[in-house]
């Protein structure tokens, strides 16, 4: 989704110039932090079952891997069985469903690697589903995914169509084949049918028998600058589609993730991690409060007046345990997103709930940065955190409250 950081530090560019998108850690040898170092003792309340954390390594691809996960856990609650889908199959038919509008729009949408579960939900629509076993998007030479040189190829070759185009008026014939050739080379081609369990498909007829329903999925948002209770688009870079989100107030956001969690589905969450108090290594993000200097003693203050702007924000996030934190409102929602202070970095899912030892309520989010950390892949969300720095939530239609379904238009 939007803005590529490695936690360890290191910011990288990689040529998409307006969307870029987080990544997890590129270590040797991860150091995993012991959970009584953390000083956060998490008790799991209630957790939704979900199919396995899975890696999405060098790519922007957190939106194709937290909404397939979203849709395998579906399949799980309603009995379907568990099954690992492939994420690059949707990420395949993305790129060339993105590329066709980024020539026909001159180039003014963002083409880049980030998305939206709203693109798993269309692109399952349009084309079906795979099982990872029989495309996994693997054919350049690595064990893991690596995007960096097949989306500068991508966005490259797409440029030099768009400038021919525009010098000749006229797009030759090759310009999409010679694209989707390039993703040939790099994720494979797709079979035209594919053997599953001793049974042939296609990707159309897969998805039906299995049971996926992406027209049962409702997207939320919360932002005062659109009416509430009705859908707009959302305006971040990487809503390629123009997809609608349904905007509701704050607490209904709240309401509609804790009524899905408590009937017992997961629940897609975009969000912003940039923020100092997103502690990936140490399995928890936090919204601490500003340090008000009435209530520190005068030693204290004498200390806090002489530090920098930089070292005073740093200090807020030196953080040793559960502590307060900020009271949000729909105005400082909004003022963040308005700011370009709450950015659509990252995909995940919220598969449940726990508490602190002093009780706070916290969300339990599988992530996609593999297993080597704290709680295998799990970190725990405070409510402040979620309440602020959510972009938007995907849920079943079934686990919207009827109180606030009747008000949808």
């Amino acid at each position: 989704m939007k803005r590529l950081l490695f936690i360890a530090g290191t910011i990288l560019a990689s040529g998409m110039a307006n969307a870029t998108y987080f990544q997890a850690p590129e270590m040797a040898d991860p150091k995993i932090e012991n959970p009584d170092s953390t000083g956060f003792k998490f008790t799991d309340v209630k957790i939704i079952p979900t199919t396995s954390v899975k890696d999405q390594n060098k790519s922007g691809t957190c939106w194709a891997f937290s909404g397939i996960s979203t849709l395998e856990d579906d399949l799980l609650r309603r009995g379907k069985g568990e099954h690992d889908l492939s994420e690059m199959f949707v990420v395949r038919n993305a790129y060339i469903d993105k590329a066709k509008k980024y020539i026909r729009t001159n180039g003014k949408i963002n083409f880049a690697q980030g998305g939206s579960f709203e693109d798993v939900l269309e692109m399952t629509r349009r084309y079906g589903a795979m099982p990872e076993e029989a495309y996994a998007g693997l054919n350049y030479g690595e064990k893991k995914h690596a995007h960096y040189e097949m989306a500068d190829a991508l966005k490259s070759y797409l440029d030099a169509v768009m400038l021919n185009g525009q010098r000749t008026k006229k797009l030759t014939t090759a310009w999409l084949p010679g694209f989707i050739g390039i993703l040939d080379a790099y994720l494979g081609p797709v079979p035209e049918s594919f053997t599953y369990k001793g049974k042939t498909y296609t990707p159309q007829s897969f998805a039906k028998e299995i049971g996926i329903e992406p027209d049962n999925f409702e997207i939320f948002t919360s932002y005062t600058h659109h009416p509430f209770y009705e859908r707009f688009a959302l305006e971040i870079p990487d809503n390629w589609l123009w997809s609608q989100n349904m905007n509701v107030p704050l607490a209904d956001l709240q309401a509609i993730t804790d009524n899905a969690l408590d009937k017992g589905y997961t629940v897609f969450w975009g969000a912003d991690v940039s923020e100092g108090g997103f502690k990936w290594t140490k399995g928890y993000a936090v919204n601490p409060a500003e340090k008000e200097e009435k209530d520190m003693t005068d030693s204290e203050l004498s200390r806090w007046v002489k530090l920098s702007d930089k070292d005073r924000a740093n200090q807020r996030f030196e953080i040793k345990g559960p502590a307060k934190e900020k009271e949000v409102t729909q105005e400082l929602r909004q003022k963040g997103f308005d700011n370009y202070e709450t950015t659509d970095d990252h995909g995940m899912v919220i598969v449940g709930y726990a508490t602190d030892q002093e009780g706070n309520k916290y969300y339990k989010v599988k992530n996609s940065w593999d297993t080597n950390q704290i709680y295998d892949g799990y970190f725990y969300v405070s409510v402040p955190y979620f309440l602020e720095k959510t972009m938007n939530i995907g849920v079943r239609k079934e686990a919207i409250p009827s109180s606030i379904a009747k008000k949808l238009k």
